[in-house]
């Protein structure tokens, strides 16, 4: 006998039950016209994840609660189709991640998460108890299970499942993206899942969600552990996957993007959803003749279309000719507005105003700081006239070391390139180009310079990006010491002086806008180190 089970990869949006409901809906009803018995949607598809502290309001829970009752309903003309839908339950004093089975008409049954996260980016523990029953239902002789995201990443759960006879575990999650994570994923199941003897349909949530980008990439293994389907990256899609008992037969497997291509449909779907689902008419940003901007322009104009994308060149004093033709030529490849607006006579002001203060004094980075500044509030200005949000420009190198201005080339709403080092925002533009030119080349060849005095280049400040970048990794996101790092090969200065800038800029970081994440460990969620602290390794 043929099981279809369809993979419903869809895009929530945290609080929009109305919504939400309505897309898993539609979902099942296009599954069931292709004959499906199954459809299985990503962990809580029906709120949005995470939901973070929504889940310490009990009109949360009954919303949720009566939403999902409806969908039951809803779905009644289904016959026999199992719907799987993740959800937050409350049961009087306890709290559970769940998915229920919606099956003619009601709720034929409800499974709670066993395991909770409450590492990296995750906190379910402030939020939810720990259940440990499983959750098993048959169709043409086959035996279904369910586990949810973080119950597979350990073998207990599954253990449960296979003890109660379950031979398809129906995997539910919301597992966020970072480089890699997908083989990790994969490796995960085979591990945990497929070693117990049990297929794995694996159903992840797309969209993104504030910093979180959830970059789909659902599959199907086989108990021997082979890929038998693969769904898309970052896009939603519905997959029918047939199996012959317990064992599915091959369905379509997309093939794996580089790894540059991966990240940057993952600052795209960002972008556009970040805007999109918070109701933003448009973006700003400065456009600087340098190679940040020009990256999230061309991630900007993909996301929203060049109608809603404007882009601010503010010259200084200091500002280079090629810096103002370079962008004069990308926003004619581009199409979107582009406007100049002179800081000269504002600079001008200021040092006025406070040339009596600083009488005697030397110019330093107050200068180079206040150029920033007036910038920043000129975007600001413009955002509040008209609307639209503005993206800032900075990367995951300069954040690490505040090689950036407070309220300067900070100030704005989305830091769209916030995790990518400075050599990765390259290597993006390089792939960008690969797809259609449009980042003049000058622009990824010349050296990179915040132009705030004569002549300046990063480097008068900085090693180089990718000494830079090298010990940014191995201090920041792997956790290395300082010894180890410099065992590993680097200067022993540059290790310090990088070290020592990462310490001392906790505080800028802080205030910095929320920007996407797309390694393991960014800053932000995944960083979380005090800004007053004596302590040094």
């Amino acid at each position: 006998m043929t099981v279809k089970v369809a993979i419903a990869q869809i895009n929530s949006t945290v609080g929009d039950l109305a919504a939400n409901s309505a897309k898993i809906a539609d979902f099942a009803r296009r599954a069931a016209a292709q004959g499906a018995d199954i459809v299985l949607t990503p962990e809580m598809s029906l709120v949005g994840y995470p939901p973070e502290d929504l889940l310490l309001r009990e009109s949360f829970y009954a919303k949720t609660a009566e939403t999902l009752a409806a969908l039951a309903v809803e779905l009644a003309d289904l016959k026999e189709v199992h719907v799987v839908v993740g959800h937050p339950l409350q049961d009087g004093t306890l709290h559970f991640n769940a998915a229920s089975v919606l099956l003619n008409g009601v709720i034929a049954g409800t499974y709670c998460k066993r395991e909770l996260p409450n590492t990296t980016v995750f906190d379910e523990k402030r939020y939810f108890d720990a259940a440990d029953q499983p959750l098993f239902f048959d169709i043409k002789g086959v035996r279904f299970g369910i586990n949810i995201c973080e119950d597979t990443w350990f073998k207990a759960a599954p253990a449960a499942a296979a003890d109660a006879g379950v031979q398809v575990l129906l995997v539910p999650n919301g597992s966020p993206y970072h480089l890699k994570k997908q083989h990790l994923r994969v490796n995960t199941m085979r591990e945990n899942v497929c070693s117990q003897g049990m297929s794995v349909v694996y159903a992840n949530l797309v969209g993104g969600q504030d910093e979180l980008i959830f970059d789909g990439n659902s599959f199907v293994l086989d108990r021997d552990g082979a890929v038998r389907a693969h769904l898309q990256h970052c896009v939603e899609d519905l997959q029918i996957v047939e199996f012959q008992g317990a064992e599915p037969v091959d369905a379509t497997i997309v093939e794996e993007l580089p790894m540059e291509a991966q990240v940057y449909k993952a600052l795209v779907l960002g972008v556009r959803d970040y805007i999109g689902k918070n109701g933003f008419p448009g973006a700003l940003l400065g456009l600087s003749g340098g190679v940040d901007s020009a990256l999230v322009l061309a991630i900007a104009v993909d996301a929203l279309g060049a109608d809603k994308v404007r882009a601010i060149m503010m010259p200084s004093p200091y500002t280079a000719d090629i810096s103002m033709i370079d962008s004069r030529d990308m926003v004619k490849r581009v199409g979107v507005r582009y406007d100049e607006i002179s800081i000269g006579d504002c600079f001008d002001a200021f040092n006025r105003t406070l040339a009596e203060e600083f009488k005697g004094l030397p110019l330093d980075t107050t200068e180079e700081n206040i150029q920033a500044r007036i910038r920043g509030t000129i975007m600001m200005a413009l955002s509040n006239k008209y609307g639209a949000i503005v993206l800032t420009t900075g990367n995951k190198s300069e954040m690490a070391v505040g090689y950036c201005t407070l309220y300067g080339d900070m100030a704005g709403g989305f830091a769209v390139i916030k995790d990518i080092a400075k050599t990765l925002v390259y290597r993006l533009c390089a792939y960008r180009n690969s797809v259609s030119d449009i980042i003049p080349d000058r622009i990824l060849t010349r050296a990179p310079s915040a132009e705030l005095r004569p002549d300046q280049t990063d480097q008068d400040s900085l090693p180089e990006y990718d000494v830079l970048d090298g010990i940014m990794q191995r201090y920041m996101e792997e956790n290395q010491s300082r010894a180890e790092i410099i065992a590993s090969g680097y200067r022993e200065e540059d290790v310090n002086r990088v070290t020592h800038l990462i310490k001392i800029n906790e505080y800028k970081r802080r205030q910095s806008p929320v920007g996407i994440r797309i390694t393991h460990r960014a800053f932000g969620r995944d960083w979380r180190y005090p800004i007053t602290s004596k302590f040094r390794d």
